[in-house]
């Protein structure tokens, strides 16, 4: 890739990462200049910065770090919760990562180790969303307790909190955060009835959502 190309993509991805933030505060998923995102372009890691409002972010103030967690564009401080991004770009095939303390998942995380499966599309996030261990935001240990709760999963739930969702793109890790926080919901809500139980979906049932769930959308062009 030239330099300019390289740059062309920096500044392209850059920009979806800011509009993805923007949405997470949009779409309630966080509050002020809680959350992050980042996402991978070469061997580049853009990541949002620490304590600035998403909507005052310029292409100006583009942060990438290397995959040492290396300062390479930008003034500005990296997210405080760098640990956690750089740990799923090196042990994940993740180019997207989208971190939200949003509200129900963050509820449920203080409940349970993992969310029931009470919806097929827990299939497309890998089976049940695992808990993470409470630690300290921006350490090494999280990192290490989100990577456990990640294995063969694409989210998980940070306990006390908030989720973690990765994917190749930002589009598919937002839609996964955002799938994942109504299904926190759904199961807070159906578990809520006095008196009653909420039905779960079986390990056969959600390898046949899976199968079916591979082929969804439309076929290659």
């Amino acid at each position: 890739m030239t330099d300019e190309a390289r740059q062309s993509a920096v500044e392209r991805a850059w920009r979806e990462l800011v509009d993805t933030a923007r949405r997470t505060a949009a779409e309630g998923l966080v509050v002020g200049t809680s959350g992050n995102v980042s996402v991978r372009v070469g061997d580049l890691i853009l990541v949002t910065p620490s304590g600035v409002p998403y909507d005052r972010l310029t292409p100006q103030d583009t942060v990438a770090v290397d995959l040492d967690g290396r300062q390479v564009l930008g003034d500005l401080r990296p997210t405080s919760e760098l640990p956690l991004h750089l740990a799923v770009h090196r042990r994940t095939d993740a180019l997207a990562v989208v971190h939200t303390h949003a509200v129900h998942a963050t509820a449920v995380s203080t409940l349970v180790p993992e969310l029931p499966p009470v919806h097929y599309m827990t299939a497309a996030l890998g089976g049940p969303v695992r808990v993470a261990a409470y630690a300290l935001y921006g350490t090494e240990e999280l990192a290490r307790n989100m990577l456990h709760a990640l294995r063969d999963r694409t989210a998980c739930l940070l306990q006390n909190h908030g989720t973690v969702t990765y994917g190749a793109t930002l589009s598919e890790a937002y839609d996964r955060t955002a799938q994942l926080e109504w299904m926190c919901r759904l199961w807070l809500t159906a578990s809520s009835v006095p008196g009653r139980t909420p039905t779960l979906l079986s390990e056969p049932q959600l390898a046949e959502a899976a199968r079916r769930l591979h082929t969804y959308g439309q076929p290659p062009a």
